[in-house]
């Protein structure tokens, strides 16, 4: 019977790069998304890189009939660990100017979209004394001018994490929650709708990476089992806070270090 990881916004990303560094440590994924196309092309690298077996399932997390279905038709397939990865932040905007379409996509997805997910797969996940990554934010400790939206979402993930961890205890599943500081995905390109606007959020500056995430996702799956990473929040070194971003020849990229 294979133990799987269950990796949702698969299809880009954080969760693209965590998929990829998960098949080079051999595991089984089942891999969730919108966009079938780029999960295909990602099972076959994956499979490249070293996992031992790629499930593909494109559905929308705020839809989570596909999982429940595929879950009920495949028992021999069991859920150890979830990376709630599915994630977006649409406009920037002030309250009294943003469109409700933004908030309900942010809340849909970020919200009860990690929700739905993680009460679908819980069963499986309590039973193979699994483990629960959910994907905050610094956004979710500190709120921004024309963020107030987005934030809550991610203040949201930080107090399911911890409602979480409180209602499981004594099962043996740990649950984390990973909140990033500036990386450079797809992110800003969602939210900001140009590619222009979007490369000049990480103009001047050395963000993070998805890769980077990746590793630190990998690391708190490796811990021995009586260890559990309750938060692990990670900025850039050009990033001292939200909004506090050093940008050109203070930048960590035109820095020579010293070892």
């Amino acid at each position: 019977m294979n133990s799987y990881i269950l990796i949702t916004g698969a299809s880009s990303g954080i969760g693209e790069a965590t998929a990829l560094r998960l098949a080079q440590a051999k595991k089984s994924l089942i891999l969730c998304a919108r966009r079938k196309q780029r999960l295909d092309t990602l099972k076959k690298e994956c499979l490249k890189q070293g996992a031992l077996d790629v499930i593909c399932l494109t559905m929308d997390v705020t839809k989570p009939a596909p999982l429940k279905t595929f879950l009920k038709q495949n028992p021999q397939i069991k859920v150890h660990s979830l990376i709630n990865s599915a994630g977006l932040a649409q406009g920037t905007e002030l309250i009294q100017s943003a469109k409700l379409s933004d908030w309900d996509a942010m809340i849909d997805t970020n919200i009860k979209g990690l929700l739905y997910t993680t009460r679908t797969v819980l069963e499986h996940i309590i039973a193979e004394r699994g483990h629960i990554v959910n994907l905050g934010s610094v956004a979710g400790r500190l709120v921004y001018e024309g963020g107030a939206v987005y934030c809550a979402t991610k203040f949201a993930v930080r107090a399911f994490n911890d409602g979480l961890r409180m209602d499981l205890k004594g099962t043996g599943v740990r649950v984390t929650n990973i909140e990033p500081g500036m990386v450079n995905t797809e992110f800003s390109l969602v939210r900001l709708g140009s590619k222009q606007k979007a490369d000049a959020v990480y103009q001047d500056m050395m963000p993070l990476s998805a890769t980077d995430i990746a590793e630190s996702i990998l690391w708190c799956l490796n811990q021995p089992v009586h260890v559990n990473i309750q938060e692990l929040v990670i900025y850039p070194t050009d990033q001292a806070s939200v909004g506090q971003v050093v940008r050109g020849e203070k930048s960590i990229k035109n820095i020579k270090l010293k070892k």
